[in-house]
């Protein structure tokens, strides 16, 4: 009678594991190095006008709301706009007033802002008014 060998026999099963994992690594590499594709056609329209302001050739009242909207002689006005109506003012001769009237409860940091762009603009000519408003603060 023949004993059986106690040797190793060779597996014949294939360990899936590794493989599994390296096509997800390869998968996932493709999901990121492949460029999205969009079929977006990207056109330029035109937007609305910009708000063109004038400068009044004697006095400009500038304001600011308390919630930060610029107002140039009661038309509200955003940043790039203001700054390119104060250069118009600014390079006016004679260069006309330009009253500043801050609300007492709008932000320093907004009324700072305006400030710095009269500054760039150019004015010279400049007051504050309303400065009464502030005696309570």
């Amino acid at each position: 009678m023949q004993l059986a060998s106690r040797e190793p026999q060779p597996m014949i099963e294939l360990n899936m594991t590794p493989l599994i994992d390296v096509l997800l690594v390869l998968i996932i590499m493709f999901i990121i190095t492949v460029p999205l594709q969009s079929h977006a056609v990207k056109i330029d329209l035109p937007g609305k006008s910009p708000v063109t302001l004038k400068p009044d050739p004697v006095r400009n009242l500038l304001t600011i709301a308390p919630d930060g909207v610029a107002r140039w002689n009661g038309t509200a006005a955003d940043d790039a706009t203001l700054l390119a109506t104060l250069r118009t003012s600014g390079t006016m001769r004679p260069q006309p007033e330009l009253h500043l009237r801050p609300d007492a409860r709008a932000r320093y940091e907004r009324v700072d802002e305006v400030l710095a762009m009269t500054k760039r603009a150019g004015i010279t000519r400049m007051g504050f008014v309303g400065n009464e408003a502030y005696e309570r603060f």
